[in-house]
């Protein structure tokens, strides 16, 4: 006899039914291994440290400043043509101008060398230099943003000086000045520029290139109307990146750039930075909870606001500009 084969309820053979499902559905939502609620814990704790960090010190910051603005005027502060903290509050001048002014001097020098420099070298590495040279560049370009600054100080007190008195004479150049300060700090930002343009420029797809190329434009046409307009978002955020840096830096302009606060255009004369001051009131002539002790925060303070700004403006102008691919 022939047997009829065994069906399951849903009309297909038992033996190809295969296992029961189980008749709940499995859920995976409510099992997080500890080990990664622990992982979260630990990098929201890290988030968390460097947040509160950050409101900590703008905290003490305005805090402390606003102890000095309860003895001289914001009005005065920001009018006043002299900077004279040391004489107290009946014989000091507290007009943060010639600090501003030498701040953005040295910051407009740097900028001058850094731009073209940083730049150029951007383009140089992204369009210009085969693979192979490219991975030797570019770590050795690096590497300059790794020397202290504090050797790039003396640098540029013990050999760009004299070389810029060398060229335009003793009687124009003082021994400390802008100028070299200010060459000097924009060598030390010519890495930030550069690899960061680079990184910009590379991202430009391969097909507008090659696009540009079939129009029959020439290596250097195609870099400079095509690949640089396109990344110029990128080559802007670095830019201004660097602005910062260079209005932050402390230790070349402390020691290349002088200490007299004094509101110039000559990039020869001595001068004084905003950091430059703080570090000169912080190392022992300025008397604890006295009101040139106090400026320091007020010096701080706008110094915190100016580079926010910049912050700002390239977060806004990326978010604006930005080509995406």
């Amino acid at each position: 006899m022939h047997s009829e084969p065994q069906t399951s309820a849903a009309g297909m053979p038992a033996a190809a039914a295969g296992p029961e499902l189980p008749s709940q559905p499995l859920s995976l939502a409510g099992r997080t291994r500890r080990g990664e609620r622990v992982i979260l814990g630990l990098l929201w704790l890290c988030a968390a440290v460097s947040i509160f960090t950050t409101v900590g010190i703008v905290l003490v910051l305005f805090v402390d400043a606003s102890d000095f603005f309860r003895d001289v005027s914001i009005w005065k502060f920001f009018t006043d043509t002299a900077w004279r903290p040391f004489g107290g509050v009946e014989q000091g001048r507290f007009g943060v101008l010639p600090l501003v002014n030498g701040t953005l001097l040295v910051t407009a020098i740097a900028m001058m060398v850094a731009v073209p420099l940083g730049l150029g070298s951007a383009i140089y590495l992204s369009e210009y230099a085969a693979p192979r040279a490219r991975r030797v560049l570019k770590p050795v370009l690096e590497l300059l943003a790794g020397v202290p600054t504090v050797v790039l100080g003396y640098f540029a007190l013990t050999f760009m000086t004299p070389v810029l008195r060398a060229i335009f004479g003793t009687s124009t150049v003082q021994i400390f000045n802008a100028a070299s300060a200010g060459i000097v700090m924009g060598i030390m930002i010519v890495p930030t520029i550069a690899s960061l343009s680079e990184d910009a420029l590379s991202a430009v797809p391969q097909g507008l290139r090659e696009s540009a190329y079939g129009l029959g434009g020439t290596k250097r046409q195609v870099a400079i109307r095509v690949v640089t307009p396109a990344a110029l978002s990128g080559i802007v955020a670095a830019v201004i990146l660097g602005m910062g840096r260079a209005i932050g830096e402390t230790m070349i302009v402390a020691i290349a750039a002088g200490n007299l606060p004094k509101l110039t255009a000559n990039p020869f004369d001595q001068i004084q930075t905003m950091t430059a001051y703080i570090v000169q009131a912080v190392g022992g002539e300025a008397a604890r909870g006295s009101l040139t002790y106090e400026s320091i925060f007020a010096v701080g303070a706008l110094l915190f606001l100016m580079t926010f700004a910049l912050n700002v403006l390239a977060q806004r102008f990326v978010r604006r500009y930005r080509e995406v691919y």
